[in-house]
């Protein structure tokens, strides 16, 4: 928890002190996720595309604990007035999951709800997020994950 309270603070002070930069947006971002929280942390690519600055979608696939995550997501996408280029999002997207270890496997499927905060450097082909990413899992024994949390890391391609 104290964990959470420092992240928070931490945005708190990125978004006051990016008050007074220009506000850019982007198309094209490749970069790494971290999904971490309840249960094991995952790393893995991920790929956002904006389609009309708003709507944007984002791909990733997360590597961990001998499972292999496919993972596709819409965002809606709005910047804060004043602050440069911090923003927020809301989002939904499904999950496949593959799981093998010791001669088991296991595929499950699973919806996604995220909330979170992104913010692009004005001044350099960089963007970070962190969000709120409920792991809602669907299939075999279904169970609903609240404490899953995602940090992105991208270089912005145009």
């Amino acid at each position: 928890m104290k964990n959470l309270v420092k992240s928070i603070t931490l945005l708190g002070a990125v978004a006051l002190g990016s008050q007074f930069a220009n506000a850019q947006s982007y198309r094209d971002a490749l970069g790494l996720a971290v999904d971490l929280g309840d249960g094991p942390t995952l790393f893995g690519p991920q790929y956002k595309h904006s389609f009309d600055g708003r709507n944007a979608g984002n791909v990733q696939v997360l590597f961990g604990d001998n499972t292999t995550v496919l993972g596709a997501d819409y965002t809606y996408n709005q910047k804060f007035n004043g602050a440069g280029g911090l923003g927020w999002y809301i989002g939904v997207g499904p999950q496949l999951t593959f799981w093998k270890a010791g001669g088991y496997s296991d595929t499950s499927f699973a919806i996604r709800p995220q909330l979170g905060l992104e913010y692009k450097i004005p001044s350099a082909p960089l963007a970070m997020s962190f969000d709120w990413k409920p792991w809602w899992n669907l299939s075999n024994d279904s169970n609903f994950e609240a404490g899953r949390f995602t940090l992105g890391f991208k270089y912005v391609l145009k």
